[in-house]
């Protein structure tokens, strides 16, 4: 039975209340996640002058982009299990203060050495904040609303993108200003932020909503009801283990999309400044709105696939069908890299894998059993963040070795049809371990107790 909008009848907890959760809770963590995108991938814009003041190569810029994925990846799990014996307001604010003054700290860079070691530790210290998150929603809204409440808080990351397009220009424009270069005021004025931020998580952010005092105490026991009916009856007799929730079907597979998607994802964000000056001579400002306006897009996009996604209910075809356009509007990019085809891939391929970033973590609760979660979500980013440090090394490498950006995107569009290939064969494997007549609809939406994988 569905509502006339086309949202479950067992969401339970009804269209007012999840609004008031919104209000409450996305504005607070999307501008956090926002400020993360921004101090992660502002060096993209600081390459402009950073890398020709530094002398760096396309290589050791690329080295210094991935490592900040290495050191991500090394805290990702256990950060997300001392979230929550911590709770989440103390570790996110904990997470946002060192990451902002780290952000900061990049402007003290001069050698390859020092840039490798500043993006490592600033890695290590954001790990968590994303896959935090994403567990953290789960204890506040149902599976019927799941998709739009991350797709309402992952748009942080397209907003991102038309913050730091906005503001490149400007604060390149600073060079010299107390003696400092243009990139040296973007490290500067972007990282701080995050460190302000930090204090508003830990005042405003309750732990989960039994800690909400704005929630009336009928609010809190729907939330609890529908909260528990969602859960999948998956048989456990104990608490699982770490190993136990890695080494799991939809994890590994999940992880592996991830590994494929964040690859190529951070292989074209990282470049896309100076590819798009290469072919065009633009700069900084006209560069920086192409980024804004793919951003802006890439929002729309997100909104629409989480609505879209919510109301099919069909979680792992809403992943697969972007990726394959995605990878269609590469490999047209491969063999044509003029100024026309690359401005009009970029923003089209961002609308599609914003698109997939609004849903991917959407299926995971008809996938696994509540208790893996605080693992499975950290070890699925992980595994993606892996990718992301691969990605920009080896795109970097074969930048300076062919003196172009062609032999890098021939190879892009494969890996985003193989992530598509994975999400559909998991789709096909999740379907056969569903009840027959559920399949299409999220495969539980009533007789949950009879739901297995």
């Amino acid at each position: 039975m569905t509502t006339v909008d086309g949202t479950p009848a067992e969401a339970g907890v009804g269209r007012a209340l999840v609004t008031k959760l919104s209000w409450r809770l996305l504005p607070l963590l999307g501008i956090g996640y926002c400020l993360a995108y921004v101090d992660r991938v502002n060096i993209s814009f600081a390459a402009l002058q950073m890398n020709a003041d530094l002398k760096f190569s396309a290589t050791v810029y690329g080295a210094g982009a991935g490592v900040f994925f290495l050191g991500y990846a090394a805290f990702e799990v256990p950060s997300n299990l001392l979230l929550v014996r911590f709770g989440a307001r103390r570790w996110l604010a904990r997470i946002m203060f060192t990451w902002g003054l780290l952000a900061a700290g990049m402007m003290f860079v001069r050698t390859p050495v020092q840039f490798y070691v500043m993006r490592f530790l600033l890695g290590l210290a954001e790990a968590g904040f994303f896959p935090g998150v994403i567990y953290y929603l789960s204890l506040w809204f149902p599976s019927a609303w799941r998709a739009r409440a991350i797709s309402r808080f992952y748009i942080a990351a397209p907003l991102g993108s038309v913050f730091m397009g906005a503001l490149a220009g400007a604060l390149l424009g600073l060079k010299g200003t107390l003696g400092l270069a243009g990139w040296q005021w973007l490290f500067l004025l972007e990282g701080l932020p995050a460190v302000a931020l930090s204090f508003a998580i830990l005042k405003f952010l309750p732990d989960g909503p039994a800690q909400a005092t704005w929630l009336e105490d009928s609010e809190k026991r729907r939330l609890e009801a529908a909260l528990r009916a969602d859960t999948p009856a998956v048989a456990e007799s104990r608490r699982p283990t770490v190993v136990k929730a890695i080494l799991n079907a939809p994890v590994l597979a999940l992880g592996a999309v991830n590994f494929l998607l964040l690859a190529v994802i951070y292989a074209i964000t990282f470049s896309a400044p100076l590819m798009i000056r290469s072919a065009t001579d633009w700069s900084a400002g006209p560069i920086g709105a192409v980024v804004a306006i793919g951003g802006v897009l890439g929002a729309a996009s997100m909104l629409v696939a989480g609505w879209l996604s919510d109301r099919s209910r069909d979680r792992l075809a809403s992943v697969a069908i972007p990726l394959f356009i995605a990878a269609a509007v590469l490999a047209v990019m491969a063999f044509d890299t003029g100024p026309v085809v690359l401005i009009g891939g970029y923003l089209a391929f961002f609308v599609m894998v914003y698109a997939v970033l609004g849903v991917f973590w959407a299926p995971l609760d008809r996938l696994l059993p509540r208790s893996f979660a605080p693992v499975a979500i950290a070890a699925i980013n992980t595994i993606g963040m892996v990718g992301s440090f691969i990605a920009p090394i080896l795109w970097g490498r074969a930048k300076d070795l062919s003196g172009g950006y062609a032999l890098g995107l021939k190879i892009l569009p494969l890996a985003i049809a193989l992530a598509g290939a994975i999400v559909l064969a998991l789709r096909a494997w999740a379907r056969t371990r569903a009840p027959s007549d559920q399949v299409g609809t999220g495969w539980a939406t009533r007789r949950r107790s009879s739901y297995r994988i």
